[in-house]
């Protein structure tokens, strides 16, 4: 409740539109990224940021590469600055931070240590997966691939719960594939037919690197593939995974007991030490089939599949033999990348993946400063604000469902760089002498704090994202918008920028988050985080036909002949990114009033607003990355999150003087507009 009404304060006060006083500003749009011989109204992607694009190429390690996640990719290197000083001493104090990151990093890049042990340190492991003679046996051991962060086949994890986030509940979720998603199993057209003989391949790979021949490799390899695809048939499409109410089986423990009988929970919740209070289970026919394969199954099967499995996972922690194929296939094949990362960038990733806020906490310190933070949360406010008016001004919606609309927006949580309290990661025991352990000890760690918040009152201090994370997310059980220090860099952010810069690229970014909160999946949360419909029914449909309109849109937007997106799949995030430039530009206007901006080289504030969006979102990305995108990703590849919500707004004509019948301006009769 505490939270609801610092938020509804915030809120009020963010009416007054009080902005951040801006003293020399030092940055404006990349006039040097422009084509300037595209024309705006044809190809609004290729004028933003075409000359910047062909004049950096992407890395032979990236899949993607833009000004963003170029931003991104300097931050690891702000990072490693911190994980090479730390790691310089090997005295500090055991369970400080810089133990801890220092003992991490430095065992990740000791590769020569890792080289040499080879297999030896997932031995224990495999040695127990290969003595199993019971289905008993098979239990313990899938207790014991859990404790280890191998989530297979099935997930166990927390959650706020969908009818109470207030408190905390287990969530059973479907796991254990080793392709993409379901569709990579079961459909014919040849690009997944390839990936499936590929995917055959690799894993014969691995299998013979951990000691098969050539003969067994292969025969274990389609054992895999056998048992997979019986997991895959039983899984949810992307599409209705984005349905809350698809995943939506609030049980019992005793109701989950019936539900799978084979299975022996009851040791399971005890040696977890997980309450049995509440929980959901995500894809119940999920679960039995899992409960199908522990009672019909043959063990040797199992131990194939869990041998494999285990490999799949820790690959990346074992010599380099390992490394290599696993990216030959996800990293090569799947996404297009040329080369492997360099190993301090994958040892950084790691290092922040696993104890995230021990080196986010030395991360603010240097590169997010109280300046920063301050204006940030003030265009939070401002954006805000900016929504408020659009509720406000609906002429679709009805005076009943805009005051719910309203009391949602007004209890919205912001955070912002980093969180108030600190993990304290004290306990876990870590040194240089293996990489293996001290991924495994920090990996039982984070699992054992998840469990420990099942059955009881949600924190709401807690963060999904790690402070040095280049992203953002909503979350609409919590009702929360987060913004990491990562992404409150430039050249999204920059605390000393114009106005048109930060709302053209922050801006619309904080504005797509706010919007999740009322998109096809966040409108069916209340102001409480409650999967609970707060419409009337005339107004859903209005809303539900509005929203149809983007799935038309983005039905259209082909990658290569043959292969388009899945409107339906992504359309959260376009209406997150129609809504966000539209009330990100509605709080610029306000902005102009307070502190006028300036043409630049012959642009327009409007028109640097719009250039800036262009500029975050410029993203070159490799063919092979680009269909698994359209395949399995929620988000349009950048292109079309750059034109799609654009072509939509007047806004962005008026600015480029775009003419009817161009390319950059939809017909009236098909424009999208949600919010």
């Amino acid at each position: 409740m505490r939270f609801r009404q610092l938020s509804l304060v915030v809120f009020v006060f963010a009416l007054s539109i009080q902005f951040f006083a801006q003293t020399t500003p030092q940055r404006s749009v990349q006039l040097g990224d422009l084509d300037r011989k595209a024309d705006p109204c044809t190809d609004f992607f290729q004028y933003a940021n075409g000359t910047w694009r062909a004049e950096h190429p992407i890395p032979a390690s990236m899949t993607r590469w833009s000004r963003r996640w170029e931003a991104g990719e300097t931050s690891k290197e702000q990072l490693k600055v911190i994980l090479d000083d730390v790691s310089k001493r090997t005295d500090w104090p055991k369970g400080s931070s810089e133990q801890l990151i220092g003992d991490y990093y430095g065992s990740c890049m000791d590769e020569s240590r890792i080289n040499k042990l080879g297999l030896a340190p997932a031995q224990p492991m495999l040695t127990e997966i290969d003595s199993m003679k019971t289905t008993a046996d098979l239990q313990r051991v899938i207790r014991h691939l859990h404790d280890q962060g191998a989530f297979v086949p099935f997930a166990v994890g927390s959650t706020p719960g969908n009818h109470n986030p207030t408190q905390t509940i287990t969530d059973i979720g479907a796991s254990g594939l080793g392709l993409p998603d379901r569709d990579y199993y079961l459909k014919t057209e040849p690009r997944f037919v390839e990936a499936r003989e590929k995917y055959l391949i690799h894993v014969t790979n691995l299998f013979k690197l951990s000691g098969y021949d050539e003969a067994k490799a292969k025969a274990s390899a389609a054992t895999v593939f056998a048992f997979e695809k019986k997991l895959a048939e039983a899984t949810l499409d992307n599409v209705a995974l984005r349905d809350p109410q698809a995943t939506d089986h609030v049980t019992t423990f005793g109701d989950l007991q019936k539900l799978t009988p084979a299975m022996d929970w009851a040791t399971y919740f005890s040696e977890a030490n997980i309450s049995r209070a509440a929980m959901n289970v995500d894809q119940p026919k999920f679960l039995q089939e899992v409960d199908r394969a522990i009672r019909e199954t043959p063990l040797s099967d199992w131990k194939t599949y869990l041998r494999w499995q285990y490999l799949h996972g820790g690959a990346d922690a074992l010599s380099q033999p390992f490394v290599e194929e696993n990216f030959s296939f996800y990293g090569a094949y799947l996404n297009g990348a040329k080369e492997l990362k360099p190993r301090w960038k994958r040892c950084t990733e790691a290092t922040d993946a696993q104890l995230g806020d021990a080196l986010g906490k030395k991360y603010v310190e240097t590169h997010f400063s109280p300046e920063a933070k301050a204006r940030a949360l003030e265009m939070v406010h401002n954006i805000l604000a900016a929504m408020h008016d659009t509720v406000e001004g609906l002429d679709w919606m009805s005076p009943e469902t805009k005051k719910k609309a309203l009391e949602k927006l007004a209890t919205f949580n912001p955070k912002i760089g980093y969180p108030d309290k600190w993990k304290d990661y004290g306990s876990i025991v870590l040194s240089r002498d293996s990489y293996w352990n001290n991924q495994d000890a920090a990996s039982r760690w984070n699992i054992n704090e998840d469990r420990g918040l099942m059955g009881k009152p949600t924190d709401r201090g807690r963060w999904g994202m790690t402070p040095p994370t280049s992203n953002a997310y909503y979350n609409p059980l919590l009702n929360e918008i987060v913004f990491p220090a990562g992404i409150l860099q430039p050249p999204a952010f920059d605390p000393k920028g114009v106005d048109a810069i930060n709302y053209g690229g922050i801006g619309v970014v904080i504005g797509h988050e706010i919007s999740h909160g009322f998109d096809d999946q966040g409108a069916q949360y209340d102001a409480e985080g409650r999967l609970n419909n707060w419409w009337t029914t005339d107004d859903l449909k209005r809303f539900e036909d509005k929203t149809s309109c983007v799935v038309r849109q983005f039905d259209g937007y082909f990658i290569e002949p043959g292969i388009h997106h899945n409107g339906k799949l992504v359309l959260g995030e376009s209406i997150g990114d129609l809504a966000g430039a539209s009330i990100a530009y509605l709080a610029f206007q306000k902005a102009q009033k307070m502190h006028p901006a300036s043409t630049v080289d012959g642009l327009t504030p409007d028109q640097q607003f719009f250039i800036a969006w262009g500029q975050w979102r410029g993203d070159e990305i490799r063919p092979e990355a680009q269909r698994a995108m359209v395949q399995g990703d929620p988000h349009p590849i950048a292109k079309y999150r750059v034109i799609g919500p654009l072509s939509n707004l007047p806004a962005f004509a008026n600015a480029f003087s775009c003419k009817s019948g161009s390319a950059m301006v939809r017909p009236e009769a098909d424009r999208c507009k949600v919010w």
